[in-house]
């Protein structure tokens, strides 16, 4: 034991790995619907590690911190600046009001317990489930000149405020905008029936002979038939099959014919005898209907062997963008191309008639490889898949925004300052937003984003919990129950209060309304439970410019709480 222990202390890199890995094992394991989630799991493990009274460099954590940054700012970066300036301000205006809420009631609560700098942030971070206001405030705390004493106290009470109201601030806001929400919107009854309708609505086509898709996700098939009904004992050319589909509500391409026991690529003038095989390529919903309009399924393997694409391409095309989803489909060069999916922020967007296509989305596009070819261009930019990361990008970027967070003003005595954490936050949202105007600058994968994200926070966390580990126990009896107690307070009356002015001064629909809440506190868990209890993906339409706007103000509400605590 005291081999291990001397190990530790001597190659501080080892528990944190250690930390890591159990963090994120503990992070994954369920029961039923609870889970700890990876930070505070990570958090927790760090605090026992830190049992044994490790020291760790400060610059550990502060490079990962700023890569964790770096790559929230990417991400969000497309819809941030889209939203300033576009038809989504008033889902903007609507997230700045709930981050303020969530600013004013944490702020409040803290004045009245009398909290300090350190359990205020901790407070505000857990009960708002923004892990990187931790790390945000404190590094303005070093900014602004506090005493390495003091800091020291105020840094080690942050991760014991964090842990003790983290669990309701995720559990209680999923049940809160899930199960309360839609009891204040009218019942759950009343709130499932308006989306219903609203999806209706919005699944309406204004083109005739091309109906609109029934929902998103829905998976694209290419299926070989017989025609042997009567419809086709008058022969019909391609396009007469086609527009003959579409009136019945199906929206299906003839991809290939065997005529006369020959295999064609047919034209919209090939005709089709009576006893002819086709492919027809489609979503699933359309092709596995009633087989009476057409013939019997038919497994001809020569038939069906020939190559499909699916490819990804992201909208930058203005004359694209702006367009509903119904109008897209409606191009020719959309001829024989089925939508598979909709990709907003890295949030999935239901693929209906009446979406609004906005600049930065990811389509997810299937058909023949000659189709898909010919109509990426027409859209945007073919997002293929690449293991390279521009770090030139990430490091110049994380360089110039941590530059530009250290200069300061003066406010009065004080010295403010983005801090270099800000800094950072602000160079990944520049640089997600010119990606999306120039999507051959500076690309990153998503899986690449991913590591940067989750990595780099939960390394700081890792360390946060490890460093503050001694001094954890006497926190937890330093804030007791009444942390947890106005943690609660702060979780729920911004959501509470949300949910009534999306409804009364915004008026959201009940599926928006409850996305937008969702969104504006970051908290995708309750984004699921909202869609769950609904039984609809609409809510993911008020989730992506919310987010983007949430995740960026709650981080930096962080100097803003050293500023006015302080």
């Amino acid at each position: 034991m005291e081999w291990l222990l001397d190990t530790f202390r001597n190659n501080p890199s080892i528990p944190i790995f250690l930390t890591i890995g159990l963090g994120f094992w503990i992070g994954q394991l369920k029961y039923k619907t609870f889970s700890l989630g990876t930070v505070t799991s990570v958090l927790l493990v760090g605090v026992l590690v830190g049992q044994l009274d490790i020291e760790i460099p400060g610059p550990i954590k502060n490079v990962f911190f700023l890569m964790f940054l770096f790559a929230i700012g990417y991400s969000v970066g497309p819809q941030f600046f889209r939203a300033l300036r576009g038809s989504g301000i008033k889902q903007v205006i609507f997230a700045v009001v709930v981050c303020v809420l969530c600013l004013v009631t944490t702020i409040a609560m803290a004045k009245i317990m009398g909290y300090n700098v350190g359990e205020t942030i901790g407070l505000f971070s857990g009960a708002q489930t923004i892990s990187a206001v931790i790390g945000v405030g404190t590094d303005t705390m070093s900014a602004v000149g506090m005493s390495a004493a003091d800091k020291k106290a105020m840094t080690d009470i942050i991760p014991v405020a964090y842990a003790v109201t983290y669990v309701f601030g995720t559990i209680g806001s999923a049940y809160l905008l899930a199960n309360l929400g839609p009891l204040m919107l009218g019942g759950l009854k009343k709130v499932k029936a308006d989306t219903a309708a609203l999806e209706k609505e919005m699944n309406e086509s204004s083109i005739k002979d091309d109906p609109a898709y029934i929902t998103a996700n829905r998976p694209v098939a290419f299926r070989a038939y017989k025609a042997t009904s009567d419809f086709f004992k008058t022969p019909h050319s391609v396009d007469e099959i086609e527009k003959h589909l579409a009136g019945q509500g199906r929206r299906l391409f003839v991809e290939r014919v065997r005529t006369d026991g020959n295999i064609v690529s047919p034209t919209p003038s090939t005709i089709i005898n009576q006893g002819d095989e086709v492919v027809l390529s489609g979503r699933r919903e359309f092709i596995v209907e009633d087989e009476s309009w057409i013939g019997p399924e038919v497994n001809d393997a020569e038939l069906l062997n020939f190559p499909a694409e699916q490819i990804n391409v992201m909208i930058t095309k203005k004359t694209v963008a702006g367009m509903t989803v119904d109008q897209l489909r409606g191009q020719k060069y959309m001829y024989g191309i089925s939508i598979k999916a909709i990709d907003r922020g890295g949030v999935a967007i239901p693929v209906l008639a009446k979406t609004m296509l906005e600049p930065g989305d990811t389509l997810t596009i299937v058909g023949l490889p000659q189709d898909v070819n010919s109509a990426a261009p027409q859209m945007g930019y073919v997002d293929r898949p690449t293991t390279k990361s521009n770090l030139i990008l990430v490091g110049l970027g994380i360089f110039i925004g941590c530059i530009i967070g250290v200069l300061s003003v003066k406010i009065g005595n004080v010295p403010v300052s983005l801090s270099t954490s800000g800094g950072a936050l602000i160079s990944g949202l520049v640089c997600g937003w010119l990606r999306s105007r120039r999507p051959s600058f500076g690309g990153i994968p998503s899986s690449s984003l991913w590591l940067m994200n989750n990595l780099g926070l939960n390394m700081f966390i890792a360390v946060i919990g490890i460093t503050s580990g001694p001094s954890f126990v006497s926190g937890i009896e330093q804030v007791g129950l009444s942390m947890f107690l106005v943690g609660i307070v702060c979780t729920s009356l911004p959501l509470i209060l949300g949910v009534i002015i999306g409804a009364k001064i915004f008026k959201f629909r009940p599926a928006i309304n409850l996305g937008c809440c969702a969104g504006s506190r970051t908290t995708t868990a309750s984004l699921g439970a909202i869609q769950e209890a609904i039984g609809s993906t609409l809510p993911a339409m008020g989730y992506t410019v919310t987010y983007a706007i949430g995740n960026t103000l709650l981080i930096m509400w962080g100097v803003v709480l050293v500023l006015v605590m302080g």
